[in-house]
């Protein structure tokens, strides 16, 4: 919860310490103030995205579904670094060896089968701008990552949507409160305490690819992703002093 007084934003108190005050505030004619809760946001266009990339490879025993788990992995991550992303920017989040599981095995042929015993499985998350993302996930693809396609589109600096959410909120909190002293024959005077709450945006919405035949893969052409706007909204609870 962000503090501000004055409309300078301050992290002065905790929010338990801030619960307290806003209870300890008289709202009355006596003390003359006003108290408006108020509510507004923002939108503001995604610059960043985390990509989920990631692969799956067999093999008809371990150390064959490894050998080629290893050659996947390895050339997913070069071409990554080949087309500008810094290692950094590459985490790893998930990496497996293990057997095919019968059932997914079912509707197989024996001669698939059989070629099908062990599995490889790896999964990375790669930070770039957002409009790289479409990019970069063609370069991963197109090198392997066949199970990829997830991007959780954000700001770089969460704090800008947060802030100027809180600014908006506290400026029709602000000319809420001079409709309700012009009512009164008043004037409005300082703010004496303001307190906000950012609300969280709403769940990004998910996307797959999957890689093509081999053969058609250098023809095919980026898929066509745009960056998501990032919503922010803000509830700003304000007394204002009255003259």
């Amino acid at each position: 919860m962000n503090k501000f007084r004055s409309g300078v934003f301050v992290a002065a108190l905790a929010a338990l310490t801030s619960t307290c005050i806003a209870q300890t505030i008289q709202v009355n004619r006596d003390n003359r103030t006003i108290a408006i809760t108020a509510t507004d946001k923002v939108t503001l266009m995604a610059d960043q995205a985390t990509l989920h990339i990631g692969f799956i490879a067999y093999g008809p025993d371990s150390n064959t579904a490894y050998a080629s788990g290893s050659r996947t992995s390895n050339a997913i991550v070069k071409a990554l670094v080949a087309a500008g992303v810094p290692n950094d920017a590459i985490q790893s989040e998930n990496q497996q060896l293990a057997p095919v599981q019968n059932y997914q095995l079912d509707k197989l042929t024996e001669a698939q089968k059989a070629q099908r015993q062990f599995q490889v499985t790896q999964s990375w998350t790669v930070k770039t701008a957002a409009n790289d993302a479409a990019k970069l996930l063609d370069v991963a693809v197109k090198a392997g990552a066949n199970q990829s396609g997830s991007i959780d589109w954000s700001m770089k600096d969460e704090n800008t949507p947060d802030a100027e959410a809180a600014a908006k909120a506290l400026k029709r909190a602000r000319a809420q409160a001079e409709q309700m002293a012009a009512s009164l024959n008043a004037k409005l005077g300082s703010l004496l305490y303001a307190s906000n709450e950012v609300q969280p945006s709403g769940p990004r919405p998910v996307m797959y690819a999957k890689a093509a035949a081999p053969m058609a893969m250098d023809r095919v052409e980026p898929l066509a992703i745009n960056p998501r706007e990032i919503e922010r909204s803000a509830t700003v609870y304000a007394v204002f002093a009255i003259e």
